[in-house]
């Protein structure tokens, strides 16, 4: 037995141009064929995968004995010679001299990760473990962990302060009831929706601020879009309006896009996405214009009324890639966004959607006290639950704006996968608490 492994090489470092090469290598059997005097594993690590080919008689006795019943996801340690071989699915394989079985896994294992069983998602959830170990699924998640280095890259670059808000709060942050309520040491507490009343005041401290974190909401929608733990990526920014936040958005993604490209061009082709950097600025349209749109479409909507799903697929359907919809009716918008001066029944507000998918709402915000408290009030809600965030407007508050964007979306976008469940480790939504 092996007690301290060691590895000299990963999976992706055999290639033909090593030739000859002495290798140790860790990892998991992907797959593995017997032929009686020679067994092919295909051994899989964080890098990927690579072709081990064992002669029995070559081995001693007792590590011929320990592999007779090697399966699927025992983990191995191999020490043998790279040797370039056209044959092998990959132009190359390790020749193994020694194997050690480091851990057997269970027989049989409920989910099959090579692919050749289909499995739907429910099966792939019970599963996750198992199913990230997929290299597809597995590459979904390398695809996020660059995704989220590029956005803390490009706010960093552009003077925003990473910031850390809470996740229990005493109040609805926008006075919504889809809001998981907690008992605070015999207190009611909220788990947070949104970090934007804290953001909001943060700019009167770091001017620009962004946060990346988990938030909740109770929401019953049971679909594949929803869930009820989600990542959003927030930032806020004083001295800036809607105008200038949208700017910072859509060079956000582009830029994310571009970095994506650069650095995992190996996951996007596993998992068969040809992904391009997307031309700046986006298209902007106004809810004005696009309800004009729909009715032209014969679609019966009312002015103030807000997009349905069946509405946003037609929208979808007719613009395709990233847009904005920006100046929504105020009334549709929470308390703490801009009428605009000019039009006080229209908002200075935004969402940006991949056709007909919402990715990410935002807008100039209400600097004005006694104005915010109006809002409130219109919205049937109680301003002393708010009086903690209003006290801060009697510091001075200056002109801000910002944004929300659901990062968990973006990458049903960036992984072109169809349901939320997949870009995410552990979902949690109506029906699922576990794994």
């Amino acid at each position: 037995m092996v007690e301290k492994p060691s590895r000299t090489h990963y999976a992706s470092d055999i290639t033909p141009e090593r030739d000859g090469e002495r290798a140790e290598l860790l990892g998991w059997v992907h797959e593995v064929r017997d032929l009686g005097g020679i067994k092919f594993i295909l051994l899989r690590d964080v890098s990927g995968i690579c072709q081990i080919t064992v002669r029995k008689k070559e081995l001693g006795e007792r590590a011929a004995d320990e592999i007779k019943d090697l399966g699927f996801e025992d983990v191995i340690w191999v020490r043998g010679v790279v040797k370039r071989q056209p044959k092998a699915r990959l132009g190359v394989e390790v020749v193994g001299e020694e194997i050690r079985v480091l851990a057997k896994a269970e027989r049989p294992l409920p989910y099959d990760i090579t692919g050749k069983v289909p499995a739907n998602i429910d099966t792939r959830l019970d599963h996750r473990v198992l199913d990230l170990r997929k290299p597809e699924n597995k590459a979904i998640f390398l695809i996020a962990s660059t995704a989220l280095k590029a956005i803390r890259e490009f706010l960093r670059e552009r003077g925003f302060i990473e910031v850390r808000t809470p996740r229990i709060i005493a109040t609805a942050t926008e006075g919504g009831a889809a809001l998981f309520e907690v008992n605070y040491f015999g207190r009611k507490a909220y788990l947070a929706q949104s970090p934007q009343l804290y953001k909001e005041q943060l700019t009167t401290v770091f001017e620009r601020v962004f946060e990346i974190g988990t938030f909740f909401r109770a929401e019953e929608s049971h679909t594949r879009r929803h869930v009820s733990e989600f990542t959003s990526v927030d930032i806020e920014s004083a001295f800036m309006d809607y105008r200038d936040v949208m700017e910072v958005l859509e060079n956000l993604i582009a830029h994310v896009h571009r970095r994506v490209l650069e650095e995992r061009e190996r996951e996007l082709n596993l998992i068969g996405v040809e992904l391009e950097v997307p031309k700046t600025p986006f298209p902007r349209y106004s809810y004005d214009e696009l309800v004009e749109e729909l009715r032209g479409m014969g679609e019966d909507i009312e002015w103030g009324q807000d997009f349905g799903t069946p509405h946003l697929r037609r929208l979808g359907e007719a613009h395709k890639g990233y847009y904005f919809i920006t100046d929504f009716p105020t009334e549709s918008k929470p308390f703490y966004i801009q009428p605009r001066r000019d039009k006080p029944e229209v908002s200075e507000s935004f969402d940006l959607m991949y056709e007909w998918l919402e990715l990410a709402s935002g807008g100039t915000r209400i600097s004005d006290k006694a104005l915010l408290e109006r809002r409130i009030r219109e919205q049937g809600l109680n301003p002393e639950s708010f009086k903690e965030h209003l006290k801060v407007f009697g510091y001075g508050m200056p002109m801000h704006a910002g944004w929300g964007l659901g990062f968990d979306r973006l990458m049903m976008v960036l992984t072109n996968r169809w349901n939320i469940r997949e870009v995410i480790l552990y979902p949690r939504d109506v029906f699922r608490l576990t794994p």
